[in-house]
């Protein structure tokens, strides 16, 4: 069994924002796969399904972005789900627009999620799809870049980066994280 747990902050006001391609992934995972993201539980919104003939649990975390370990944890702990197999998708100022790096484990790279996540499973073993959202432009506050949304050219690219992020996924489960890293990094 897989967690994949999109990071993102939850609220209207928060849709279609920076900080919350993580929750774009999981929409188009619960799309693509025909699972239904709504059950709300481990402080979550969660649907259960099969991905690449895994089960698997979609999870858009409600603790709102620095509290995403709290949902994560849970989560590992109800299904005893290993961290190896939680895989985690969030956004990340240090690639270009659109950009995906999948990982197997690493640190946290000042991201204030995954330093929870990290802390709530007890260390930094496990998959990560970083999606690319470009570094803030000079002068401009951090919070308010990644709370802020995609220009129309962005999104565009954008919508593209949410499906291949899909494929990586998919590919993470099938194939493994080292043969995702090969095709997608």
């Amino acid at each position: 069994m897989y967690i994949i747990a999109g990071l993102g902050n939850p609220t209207k006001e928060y849709e279609k924002t920076r900080h919350n391609v993580g929750f774009e992934v999981v929409d188009r995972l619960a799309k693509e796969y025909d699972i239904d993201v709504m059950t709300a539980k481990h402080k979550a919104l969660c649907g259960k399904g099969t991905i690449e003939g895994q089960n698997v649990i979609l999870a858009k975390p409600l603790t709102f972005m620095n509290l995403s370990g709290e949902s994560v944890r849970e989560l590992s702990v109800y299904y005893k789900v290993p961290p190896e197999n939680c895989i985690i998708v969030y956004d990340d100022i240090s690639l270009d627009v659109g950009r995906l790096r999948v990982r197997a484990k690493g640190s946290a790279g000042g991201h204030n999620g995954i330093k929870n996540i990290i802390a709530r499973l007890g260390g930094e073993n496990f998959p990560r799809v970083r999606v690319g959202i470009g570094d803030k432009p000079k002068g401009k506050d951090l919070a308010d870049y990644v709370l802020g949304r995609f220009s129309k050219q962005e999104a565009e690219v954008m919508d593209t980066a949410y499906d291949n992020a899909v494929k990586a996924i998919a590919a993470i489960i099938a194939e493994g994280v080292e043969s995702a890293m090969n095709k997608f990094n």
